[in-house]
């Protein structure tokens, strides 16, 4: 029987326009791509031991030889899984928001047939774009028979042409990105609630969303009108909000949603700047003892950032992909002086349960979520 949900959004069409619109990876015979494929999985399986020694969390210790929920993909395997990840992690939304507009759900109908076929284009189109930029992810949301609790993607011919790019190592690219990916493993095998609680935030928050679509072009103008009368009272350059510290973009979002709604939106930019910045917090423990170039690769990484084309700045903005780079920043500022402050073992107590998740004030004030957990300076 067909989800509500899958009359909004026409998934086939978004799998195809994924896989068409696809950028074509390096060139390799498929003998190369076989050996690719093989060394990334042996890097996956070498990074976990490196992220239990650096972390100390226990969930780690086995990971490295269970190897099931660990996929090597092409770009348009990884456009189809996340095909299909959106799917699972927006239905709950859509489905409330086709009871409340059945009008959205008239199966056949010509609004029903253009408007999914819309926005599956639409989504296969950001989906098309991310898969030749991402080098690897864990999905929390995938569940399956080998991979109940999630599943590591590596996707091999971008780890392929960005160590390329860089001119270094490949084999240690491939250990420093797998790193990265597999303390994102670790962290949800320590915390087996969090997946949960994640689905659950960003549903509600999703529904609420999705469910005032009615009322979003006079929201707008109400935003527009607000952040104009903003602007005028301050003096405010480069589109930036002096008196917040935040891009003004983003002030016009907060306009734009429900006191609930900003309240969900800052737990969950806590959360995901947690998880980034504890990645990042192990990846920079690594040395050239584990990653012999380990210097190297992260100078031209960093730099690679800075000399991106005109349209991929464009398109990373309209995706609001520099977000996400912030939230690495911030959160591992925030992991970083809870280690130095109180030790990796009191700061691992963070993935204990839901209460212990920083807010997004502590985020960026990190001794107030010490006080919090009762915790003094480590003499």
């Amino acid at each position: 029987m067909t989800s509500p949900a899958d009359l909004i959004i026409n998934w086939d069409v978004a799998r195809s326009t994924a896989s068409r619109l696809v950028p074509p990876g390096p060139s390799l015979s498929p003998a190369a791509a076989a050996r690719e494929v093989a060394d990334v999985r042996q890097a996956a399986a070498e990074a976990v031991g490196y992220v239990h020694t650096i972390t100390g969390l226990s969930a780690a210790e086995g990971l490295g030889e269970d190897q099931r929920d660990v996929l090597v993909v092409d770009r348009p395997g990884w456009s189809a899984a996340n095909t299909e990840s959106f799917r699972k992690l927006l239905r709950p939304a859509l489905d409330a928001v086709a009871e409340k507009k059945p009008q959205l759900v008239s199966e056949g109908s010509s609004a029903q047939v253009f408007g999914s076929a819309a926005a599956g284009a639409e989504l296969g189109g950001i989906l098309a774009f991310l898969s030749a930029n991402v080098l690897g992810q864990f999905d929390p949301f995938h569940s399956s028979e080998h991979a109940p609790g999630g599943r590591l993607m590596l996707v091999a011919p971008n780890i392929v042409e960005i160590a390329k790019q860089l001119n270094v190592d490949r084999s240690d690219f491939r250990l420093w990105v797998c790193l990265h990916e597999q303390t994102h493993r670790v962290q949800f095998a320590a915390a087996p609630w969090l997946r949960d609680h994640l689905m659950s935030s960003i549903s509600t928050l999703s529904s609420s969303t999705l469910g005032r679509a009615d009322g979003l072009p006079q929201r707008i103008v109400e935003a527009v009108k607000s952040l104009r009368q903003e602007m005028g009272q301050q003096k405010v350059s480069d589109q930036h909000d002096a008196a917040a510290g935040v891009p003004a973009r983003n002030r016009l979002l907060e306009v734009l949603q429900t006191p609930e709604d900003r309240e969900i939106m800052s737990h969950l930019t806590a959360v995901m700047s947690l998880l980034e910045g504890h990645a990042n917090v192990v990846m920079d423990a690594v040395d050239d003892s584990i990653v012999p170039t380990v210097k190297t690769i992260r100078r031209r990484f960093e730099q690679r950032g800075k000399n991106r084309s005109p349209l991929e700045k464009i398109v990373r903005k309209l995706l609001q992909l520099d977000v996400k780079a912030a939230q690495y920043r911030d959160g591992q500022k925030f992991v970083g002086h809870i280690v130095e402050t109180i030790g990796m073992e009191r700061f691992n107590t963070i993935w204990d349960s839901p209460e212990h998740l920083p807010s997004e004030e502590e985020l960026h004030n990190p001794d107030t979520w010490i006080e919090r957990m009762g915790y003094t300076p480590k003499g």
